[in-house]
């Protein structure tokens, strides 16, 4: 089955001295016969408020042992700290699929749209309508033109040919541009669970607070073993009148469940926030 891994800027260096790009190599579990397929999300964020926050979590030099795992900023942002989960697709796991969207292939980033949406059209299509997954990967927000960073990705319209995925901010954030992961697996596959968690589903976005969880059961699918999972952030509406800190996460995971954290700390006001994940056993 596929594989988890994870990468966190302050591997390789601590938060108080940024830079715009960090990376770090990273092995495999195992030496695969084929380079596998990498889908990857950001899962924390650290930085600084005043600019436009710029952010990018990608994978590259992928072989059959080992990728490179990338968290890059650009311009005058200051990124403290990025973390980011990479799910590692084996060779074999044909039945999953993954892929990416960006607002950019829909207009350019200087041209700033609330809403953009596309159609996913999948390379095979499934039997019956599969499950799918979608998170952030990368983000460009303006700085004092807005009262909150907003920002979020779902799904509609799936079938077993493809789907709508959306990339949105709302009241007067401007999104300059953005970049969605999505995975996409059968149904009725066995060992995979997946699903979303807000925290809104425990408290109003009007009344903020640094601590939120809650524990839930993997529902629907049946796990043979305690499971690796896979984080990623889906929705992001945090003041911007501090510096941007978030941190999505699980622990307590069994193979019936698990229980999500999404955390922000210091003077940091996070109104709501989203995650996504993918539980493999």
């Amino acid at each position: 089955m596929s594989a988890v891994s994870s990468f966190n800027t302050q591997d390789v260096r601590l938060w108080n001295k940024p830079q715009p790009q960090t990376s770090k190599t990273i092995n495999f579990p195992q030496t695969y016969v084929a380079t596998p397929r990498l889908a990857v999300g950001l899962n924390m964020l650290d930085m600084q408020c005043g600019t436009n926050l710029r952010v990018r979590a990608y994978d590259d030099g992928v072989d059959s042992q080992k990728y490179t795992a990338h968290a890059d900023t650009w311009a005058d942002t200051t990124l403290y700290a990025a973390g980011m989960d990479t799910l590692v697709l084996k060779p074999a796991n044909l039945d999953i699929l993954s892929g990416q969207f960006s607002t950019e292939e829909d207009h350019p980033w200087n041209q700033p749209k609330p809403q953009t949406s596309r159609r996913i059209n999948f390379e095979r299509p499934f039997v019956t309508p599969p499950k799918v997954v979608v998170f952030i990967k990368s983000f460009d927000t303006q700085a004092g033109s807005h009262t909150s960073t907003r920002l979020k990705t779902y799904t509609s319209d799936i079938d077993a040919r493809g789907f709508t995925i959306h990339i949105d901010t709302w009241a007067d954030t401007i999104l300059y541009s953005a970049i969605a992961g999505w995975v996409a697996y059968p149904e009725d596959r066995d060992n995979i669970c997946s699903g979303t968690a807000n925290t809104m589903d425990v408290r109003p976005w009007q009344n903020p607070q640094a601590d939120n969880h809650k524990a839930i059961t993997f529902q629907g699918a049946t796990l043979c073993k305690k499971p690796s999972v896979f984080v990623a952030l889906n929705w992001l509406d945090i003041s911007a009148a501090t510096n941007l800190r978030i941190k999505a996460y699980v622990d307590n995971v069994t193979e019936k469940g698990c229980t999500w954290h999404m955390d922000s700390w210091a003077d940091t006001k996070l109104w709501s926030a989203g995650m996504s994940y993918i539980a493999i056993a």
